[in-house]
């Protein structure tokens, strides 16, 4: 029988259950203008078939896994041409779809689900929607307003550009195999925002510093921007991280900037390839 196996180290659980697919596809919008869709992670093309459906979509689709690429190209003969074979972490949206707004959806990998929505902020001048499966503890921690215990960073960075919507749960039996989570749905809608009025390359820089120590006050957590007392006596510096809302954080930004000595370090060294991206592709606009 012509099958795929799911494999661990890729974080793949392929869904099983038609109908949450339809739902799934069903739930993408597609602002004006938009005709390119994206699916990450198809797998054995669940998703794929009922995108092949809307023949308004020019439906593209990345995956990594070898087998699952002969698999598609096997049984979904109207993706020829349209199947990449690749890492969409390592790829430049900009150079596979020039000039084209885009949609993306898919049920994302779970081992890399924050990394691709790092992706999708490097690219949010092109990326105008998402619609993606993702574990609901991260499903959560995108939508929550300021004040949760789960609000972080990508709460903060994502909200400042797309309205995030939380859609349904899906629960671990419908999966091949079954994770050890629950699972949600959500949608990210790029909204009006084309700039934050602020520096947006400090803008990142802020959010995550502010983050990393988040039980500190910002007076204490943006100590490495090196400034001095007298520019941290605002009241906002006596608050926490997750107290401030994105508009809050545009503030503050404009406040470092014109008070600050140097960048901290733990930004400049960015661990992660994706977040560095995010970062680059500010000095660019």
């Amino acid at each position: 029988m012509d099958h795929v196996s799911p494999k661990k180290h890729l974080g793949q659980h392929f869904l099983a259950d038609p109908n949450i697919a339809r739902r799934i596809v069903e739930s993408l919008r597609l602002p004006d203008g938009v005709t390119e869709v994206l699916e990450i992670g198809p797998g054995m093309g669940v998703l794929t078939g009922d995108l092949l459906k809307h023949p308004e979509y020019r439906t593209t689709v990345v995956e990594i896994d070898r087998e699952s690429v002969e698999y598609l190209g096997r049984n979904f003969p109207a993706l020829e041409g349209r199947i990449l074979s690749a890492d969409f972490l390592k790829q430049d949206l900009s150079k596979l779809f020039p000039e084209q707004p885009l949609a993306i959806i898919g049920n994302f990998p779970y081992n890399i689900s924050s990394q691709i929505f790092f992706q999708v902020l490097a690219h949010r001048q092109q990326v105008r929607e998402v619609v993606g499966m993702i574990q609901k503890e991260v499903a959560d921690r995108l939508a929550e307003p300021p004040g949760s215990k789960t609000y972080g960073i990508l709460s903060v960075l994502l909200q400042a550009f797309y309205t995030v919507e939380m859609l349904f749960t899906v629960p671990p039996h419908v999966f091949i195999p079954p994770p050890k989570v629950q699972s949600a749905v959500v949608r990210l809608t790029r909204n009006a925002t084309e700039h934050l009025g602020c520096d947006e390359k400090l803008f990142f820089q802020v959010v995550k510093q502010a983050f990393q120590t988040r039980r500190k006050t910002l007076r204490n957590a943006l100590k490495p921007f090196g400034m001095g007392a007298e520019a941290t006596t605002n009241p906002v510096f006596e608050k926490r991280a997750e107290q401030l809302s994105v508009a809050d954080f545009v503030e503050l930004t404009k406040h470092v900037e014109q008070h600050r000595v140097i960048a901290p370090p733990s930004v400049n060294n960015a661990k992660s390839r994706r977040e560095k991206n995010v970062v680059d592709e500010t000095e660019e606009e």
